[in-house]
C-alpha cells in the first residue's frame, strides 16, 4: 500500500472484522458488529460500499452475496495510524506514548514479559550497532 490512508472509526471497526475473520459478506460483518453496537444492515453496507470506492476493500460479485475483502494491509495501516497519534497527541515522544499507556491499563505478567522481551531486544540491537 503506497498511499496513506485515513479510516474512519467505523472503517477501522469493519478492517478489524475482516482482518481477523477474512473474506467476509456484509451481513458477517454487521453481526460481528452489533456485537459491540447497534449498528444497523444498511449502514454497514452503505460504509463497505464507499470503503471500496476508496480502494480499502475489493468486492467479489461472483455469489449472490457478495464477499469483501480487506486490500489493505493491516500491519502497514496501524504503523501509518500509530505514527499519527504519536505525532498529534504526544509531540513525537514515542516513550510519553508508552508511559501514558501503561498508566491507564492493567497488564498482565505475560504481557509486562513481552515488553520486556522487546525492550532487552532494542536495546541489544542499538548497543550492537545493527539498528537501522
Amino acid at each position: 500500500m503506497s498511499q496513506k490512508i485515513k479510516p474512519t472509526e467505523a472503517e477501522l471497526e469493519i478492517l478489524q472484522v475482516l482482518w481477523t475473520y477474512g473474506p467476509s459478506n456484509v451481513r458477517f460483518v454487521n453481526d460481528k458488529l452489533k456485537s459491540e453496537r447497534n449498528v444497523g444492515y444498511t449502514t454497514t453496507l452503505k460504509v463497505m460500499q464507499i470503503m471500496t470506492e476508496k480502494g480499502m476493500l475489493s468486492r467479489d460479485m461472483n455469489s449472490r452475496t457478495h464477499i469483501y475483502v480487506a486490500i489493505v494491509e493491516e500491519k502497514e495501516t496501524k504503523n501509518q495510524l500509530i505514527d499519527k497519534f504519536i505525532s498529534t497527541l504526544f509531540g513525537g515522544s514515542t516513550s510519553g506514548m508508552v508511559l501514558q499507556a501503561l498508566g491507564n491499563q492493567k497488564c498482565s505478567s505475560k504481557e509486562l514479559n513481552e515488553i520486556k522481551k522487546l525492550i532487552d531486544n532494542i536495546e541489544n540491537t542499538e548497543y550492537n550497532g545493527t539498528n537501522k
